[in-house]
Order: C-alpha cells, then structure tokens, then sequence
C-alpha cells in the first residue's frame, strides 16, 4: 500500500469519509500500543517536533513519520498534552472492557451481580469520558462526580427495573423470560452514556470550547460548536454498545442450542467472550467514526465575536472521543 505524504495533524486516511476514519480509528485502537516503551514514546514526540521545526533529519520516511504520529495520538491526549492512563485509552477500550461487558452478559445474574457489573462498566466509561474529554477548558471535578452518579444511577435503575418487570411477566415462558433478560444491559447502558455525558461535559455547553483555524491557532470560545461536540458525541454512546450488547446475545442463543455446546457447557464462557471481543473491536471504531473527532463548522454559523476575530470560512473543534 502506498504511503502518502505525512501531515502534521492529519491523517493518513481520509477523514471526510466513514471508511477513511474507520481505518484511521482502526489504527488509533490499536492496542499494540499499549506496549509502546517510554524511549519509543519520546523519540516519537522527538520526531515529530524535529518535523515541526523544519530540521528533520535526511532519510526519515513518510511511514516512519506516521508511526511515530500514531504513536503519540495513542497515548497523548491532544489538548493536555499528557498521557492518557493505560485502560481508558482509545488502544485500551477493547482489552479492559470486553471483560465488563463478558460480565454484563452472562445468563442467570442476580440482582446484586446485575449491580455490580453495570456499576463497574459505568465507572469504566465515566474514566473514559473524562480522560478523552475536550480538554480545552478545565472541567470541574463536582461535573465528574455529578456524571459519574447520574450514569451509574440510571444503569442501575434501568437494568433492575427491567429485569424485575420480566420476572414477574406472567405472559412469558421461562424460556422468553431467559432471552428477553439477555438484551436488558442495552437499554439501561444507552440510557446512563447518555447520562453521563451530559452530565460531565455540561461545562462545555455553559462555557463553550475552543474553535481554531487551518493551522490549530486558537480563535476563540464558542458554545455553538460545544453543543455540537456534546450531543454528536452522545450519539455516538448511544450506538456504540448495541452491536457489543446485542449481538453476543443473539450469537449465544443460536449456540445454545448446537450440540457441541449442549455436551461441553464449559465453552460457554470462552465462547461468550470471544463474541463480545470481536463484536466490540469492530463497534468501537465503527460507531466512533460516525463523526471526525477534529470537526469543522462554518465560520458564519458561530457567534458574532468569533467571525470578527477570523477571515476564514470555516474552523476546527475537538469533539471529543
């Protein structure tokens, strides 16, 4: 494959279209990288800022360049400038989280089992959020605290209200009740990432976040595109557990009913995790590609204070991941 030519920022793959930025997702979750040592980190960043600078050394490819781009995305987060903590990076989403969701999916859980997972997978996705925030205006800790109850809350609440409701469906056979119960987590995981990120980015709605120019040169603070940021990225949490948390299920059922599986039951969980694992490596940069994490919006439709501050048409957000 034919490497293009490297871009400070960009990407390698074209991220007007979905494909391009699934690729591209593909790339940054790659969890490789979370065994990338703290010297290749350092030559990486190196390399890149001798590139900044104009004093590349001679016979330093392309390739190498978006390696070492790749890299740093990985594991820097954009705005801070530091390091992102191991299991709430892009790269880490998958290895940490299948064995939540393994955990959410399994048959017969009990009240108090149904609780903790979906308090643990809550609490794993408000670190996530708050680690891959728009950090371009400090979040306070009570909107952490305040998105982190209102998720675990409402999973909660959603998973054992739903599941009492079915158990004590008279209508159902047992067997209905057994297969309606394997689709509880969605609902209630939908619902709380909703939750959570409006609850912890709200100060980004009240406040606004920083727009740039071509060139990443800060313009100014706009609530337009805040907005924008916020409820693209809550769309996305709205889809990205349905193929992870129903699909399994769907998998499982047909399974169950095989006859290798019927004579070995203890496959059962290595088959159950080895649908959630595949499920969710490819949801996680599918449904994150539904939107460019560097958005553009036209000038003209941002507030009067930022067109007076810029000549051009159109400019850049983080949104967030």
């Amino acid at each position: 494959m034919e490497v293009p030519e490297f871009k400070l920022g960009g990407s390698r793959f074209d991220q007007t279209q979905f494909s391009g930025r699934f690729r591209h997702l593909v790339d940054i979750t790659d969890p490789r990288t979370l065994f990338t040592s703290e010297r290749k980190l350092q030559d990486s960043i190196a390399l890149l800022e001798d590139y900044k600078q104009k004093r590349l050394a001679s016979g330093v490819t392309d390739q190498q360049l978006w390696e070492a781009q790749k890299i740093k995305q990985s594991i820097i987060h954009p705005d801070t400038g530091k390091k992102v903590f191991m299991p709430f990076r892009m790269s880490g989403y998958v290895p940490f989280g299948t064995p939540i969701v393994v955990g959410m999916l399994l048959p017969n859980l009990t009240f108090p089992q149904m609780i903790f997972w979906q308090w643990l997978n809550q609490s794993h996705n408000a670190c996530f959020n708050y680690a891959n925030r728009n950090a371009s205006k400090p979040t306070p800790t009570s909107r952490f605290i305040a998105g982190y109850v209102g998720a675990v809350t409402s999973a909660i609440s959603i998973a054992v209200g739903l599941s009492y409701l079915i158990k004590k469906a008279s209508r159902f056979s047992a067997s209905t009740k057994l297969l309606i119960q394997r689709f509880v987590p969605y609902p209630a995981v939908a619902c709380a990432n909703i939750c959570n990120v409006l609850l912890m980015r709200n100060t980004e709605l009240t406040e606004g976040i920083s727009v740039m120019d071509k060139d990443h040169n800060v313009v100014g603070s706009s609530k337009i595109a805040a907005k924008r940021a916020v409820f693209s990225t809550a769309g996305t949490r709205v889809v990205l557990p349905a193929p992870i948390l129903i699909i399994p299920p769907i998998v499982m059922t047909f399974l169950e009913k095989t006859r290798f599986l019927q004579r070995n039951p203890r496959f059962h969980l290595p088959l159950n995790a080895l649908a959630c694992t595949i499920s969710f490596g490819l949801a996680l940069p599918a449904t994150v590609a539904m939107f460019p994490q560097y958005a553009t919006i036209a000038t003209k439709d941002l507030e009067p204070e930022i067109q007076a501050a810029t000549s051009e048409e159109t400019l850049i957000y983080n949104k967030g991941l």
